[in-house]
């Protein structure tokens, strides 16, 4: 047994967590955490990368762009169906290292591709896809760090981890625009140059600039390296959470095999969904979702053997409890949201406020004069996940204090009024021929919205670890995380399709309706006289 397996843990022994278990919980968590964080840039680069095709004259519509964050965003939350059963299977240690590793493929690989502007639309989106990587490690992650930490501060660790690994998307929006401005030693090749004006965290960037684009995939290189040996010398595989896991190479074998399952039924709906000359446009996205889902799920169940079938199977029975399901909705509400509005932002933000909305000669708004007095979306829209982020933690701890559920229930009403407001306002800049003046209350609104779900991620969390024992808390933190995960693809696909028809506060407004009925689910599961769980 390598001296990094831990065969005697015991959390919940207060003697052994001081003595013992403290130290190892949370070297093992500080180590995650910068692995999550840059596997939330590569999953969410899309949304900038997207922004930056459009300013450099990539030969794309909108409407194409918009259909790269939407496939990182579904890739990202199939990935974390299987990711959500690596830990029990394959050990912490092997998993989160070899995950953060595949991480320099989409990396490399993006960078590679933004250096040819001539290449077709098929190229950036299977790279695109590809990045999904980074978003099913978030699954994996998590169920690891459950099993670290006693309960008394699950939601603790748990927010922290995800909270400071969410920080991903902040990052991501503002170390890619900067990088984009520079030569990496001259290693980077050859700048593009700005057709429309772009921008970073201090301001616009003016149209005629040299631009690398593709260190928006390179720069991840220099943190990924260092940080695949971090998680390999520094992290520890629990044998009381994974008996079974086998030599390194054996676990590696078992996290590459079910992961590249992942990609199958990824594959399949994207084709089936997205339009021509991508795919076939015969399913709408209502439909895509719940096929995805079940099909990603029966591959894993027909494909699995040997001890792999029997832990499946057993990890399978959290869908026989009703809580599995109410939480699942419920971190859609959070993390859905969060995801979802990180990757739409950028681009929502650089079709509504980027052009003056004025009728032409028969009266019909047009959409397509460039607004000069436009914000730069590359110099606002990381503000809303960096609040998002920052108080994911904070909801962790109070939910510890007063119960996840009631926290929830707040997080929820304010996200209804907030969207609803999101909406109406949305409605007013896109029939303005000044949008900008609307502005400042957009990403005010938007702002509370991250900052609600932000502290509702905290609470969901909180909630699971209360309701589920150890061995089914981390299934279903992988599994709720991995539907919510969707959101990363409803939230562009949406706000993408209601813009494109003129509408786009319908989006928002289907978005509250949503969270009130979550509202109501919340106080009946936890928070009524007779809830068979009150508050957990």
């Amino acid at each position: 047994m390598s001296k990094n397996d831990i065969a005697d843990w015991r959390p919940e022994d207060d003697a052994f967590w001081e003595s013992t278990g403290k130290r190892i919980a949370y070297r093992n968590l500080w180590i995650s955490i910068p692995a999550l964080l840059c596997g939330f840039a590569v999953w969410g680069m899309w949304g900038i990368i997207a922004v930056q095709m459009l300013n450099l004259g990539f030969p794309f519509t909108q409407a194409e762009l918009f259909t790269l964050t939407a496939i990182a965003g579904i890739s990202g939350a199939t990935m974390r169906i299987p990711a959500s059963f690596l830990i029990r299977m394959a050990g912490g240690r092997n998993t989160i290292f070899l995950t953060t590793a595949m991480l320099l493929a989409p990396a490399i690989g993006t960078g590679v591709a933004l250096q040819h502007k001539d290449w077709p639309l098929w190229a950036f989106q299977l790279m695109a896809l590809w990045s999904g990587v980074g978003g099913g490690n978030f699954a994996s992650s998590m169920s690891n760090i459950n099993t670290f930490f006693p309960k008394r501060l699950q939601g603790t660790a748990l927010g922290l981890n995800a909270g400071l690994g969410n920080f991903g998307v902040t990052t991501m929006q503002v170390v890619i625009p900067l990088v984009m401005t520079v030569s990496f030693f001259g290693l980077s090749g050859d700048p593009m140059t700005l057709v429309k004006a772009s921008g970073w965290i201090f301001g616009k960037i003016p149209a005629g600039t040299q631009t690398w684009i593709q260190n928006a995939g390179f720069a991840w290189v220099l943190s990924l390296v260092p940080l695949a040996a971090l998680c390999w010398f520094g992290m520890n595989n629990l044998k009381t959470v994974t008996p079974n896991a086998g030599h390194p190479v054996v676990a590696f074998l078992k996290i590459t095999y079910l992961y590249s399952l992942a990609f199958v039924p990824s594959i399949g709906m994207l084709y089936l969904y997205l339009p021509a000359p991508t795919g076939l446009g015969l399913l709408n996205m209502w439909v895509a979702i719940p096929l995805d889902i079940v099909a990603a799920l029966l591959v894993m169940r027909l494909a699995a053997f040997g001890a792999m079938k029997e832990n499946v199977a057993k990890q399978f029975a959290i869908f026989r409890n009703k809580h599995t399901w109410s939480l699942t909705a419920l971190y859609v509400v959070t993390f859905g949201s969060f995801i979802g509005f990180s990757m739409a932002l950028p681009l929502a933000i650089t079709v509504i406020f980027g052009f003056q909305h004025i009728p032409d000669a028969a009266g019909v708004l047009t959409h397509t004069l460039k607004n000069p007095n436009a914000p730069s979306a590359l110099t606002y829209a990381w503000i809303g996940p960096f609040v998002g982020a920052a108080v994911r933690p904070v909801g962790g701890w109070i939910s510890d204090k007063v119960g996840g559920s009631i926290v929830t229930q707040v997080i929820s009403a304010v996200m209804v009024f907030a969207s609803a407001a999101v909406g109406y306002v949305m409605q007013q800049a896109y029939g303005s021929a000044t949008p900008e003046q609307f502005f400042p209350a957009f990403m005010g609104l938007m702002v509370l919205l991250f900052a609600a779900s932000g502290v509702g991620n905290g609470s969901t969390f909180r909630s699971v670890g209360v309701i589920f024992d150890r061995t089914q808390a981390g299934p279903v933190l992988g599994w709720t995380s991995a539907v919510a995960a969707y959101g990363a693809f409803v939230a562009p696909v949406l706000i993408g399709e209601q813009i494109k028809a003129g509408t786009p506060q319908f989006a928002f407004y289907g978005f509250a309706a949503f969270y009130a009925v979550c509202l109501v689910l919340n106080w009946w599961f936890y928070l009524r006289r007779g809830a068979e769980i009150k508050n957990p």
